[in-house]
């Protein structure tokens, strides 16, 4: 592995320092919890008000219910997603932010050490108000799959979505825009979301531009092919319902949904 620069490698050190684990994290005291932290507080003042406004604007609940991030590394952005107002109804929009620098190649991260951003289903398993990075958000890998395939080599940890843009396997999106994601994420939270979903996919998998991508990859690498195909049932239950699938990552490394989605009215239209 190549010498870190200063910066980097105060980044892989630092990329998180799990104070508040979000199953510890109670329902209806949690805001006024997080509140405590100066950059909560502070970040409250910049962006409650538009935040609010944001979501109804989309035409999301407020206060949120059913968040849901989703990140795209060849893109380089990160969406949140969260339920509408009206019950029953696909999710919505909400923000797109984009992604200021990437790490790693595409692919799955295996082992601690290897740069990768993880590919995979997650939740948020932490909430940072004082990160060295601003704040940040727990992406909670390993799960038993990425266990499954690390084949008894430390997988690493600690990955985020944090500010700044610094990276060596975290999402970093700068200050203000970790600032909304965090504020949502403690929002949902407080209302009762005890697991938020977070979605890692190498590219859009339903693209023809993607595809052509993952074919060439996996080319090279023939094991990419197996896994790639195994996050296309999650990807696509979320397209085809509406509404985030829960995906179970079970000891063989392989992704199960479960139980399969409900049918609802579809986010994108069958082409003909």
């Amino acid at each position: 592995m190549p010498r870190l620069s200063p910066v980097v490698a105060l980044a892989a050190l630092v990329c998180s320092a799990p104070l508040m684990p979000a199953a510890e994290a109670h329902a209806g005291d949690f805001l006024q919890r997080q509140r405590r932290y100066p950059r909560v507080e502070a970040a409250l003042e910049r962006h409650e008000d538009a935040l609010v406004d944001r979501f109804r604007a989309a035409g999301a609940a407020w206060p949120p219910r059913g968040l849901f991030i989703r990140s795209f590394k060849e893109e380089a952005v990160t969406e949140l997603w969260a339920a509408p107002e009206r019950r029953g109804d696909p999710h919505v929009l909400v923000r797109t932010f984009p992604v200021c620098r990437k790490s790693g190649v595409l692919g799955p991260k295996r082992r601690e050490g290897d740069w990768q951003v993880p590919e995979g289903f997650y939740r948020v398993s932490l909430f940072n108000p004082s990160s060295s990075y601003h704040l940040s958000l727990g992406v909670s890998y390993p799960n038993a799959a990425d266990r499954h395939h690390s084949a008894g080599q430390p997988p690493g940890g600690a990955i985020m979505i944090h500010g700044d843009c610094v990276t060596v396997g975290c999402i970093p999106l700068r200050d203000g825009p970790i600032e909304e994601l965090y504020l949502a994420a403690v929002f949902a939270r407080d209302a009762g979301q005890r697991d938020i979903p977070i979605h890692i996919f190498p590219c859009r998998l339903d693209e023809p531009t993607c595809q052509a991508r993952l074919a060439a990859e996996s080319a090279a690498r023939p094991e990419l092919a197996a896994f790639w195909d195994g996050l296309v049932p999650g990807y696509l239950a979320f397209l085809q319902t509406g509404a985030p699938p829960r995906v179970v990552a079970d000891k063989t490394g392989v992704y199960r949904l479960d139980p399969p989605p409900r049918e609802r009215r579809p986010l994108i239209a069958a082409s003909d």
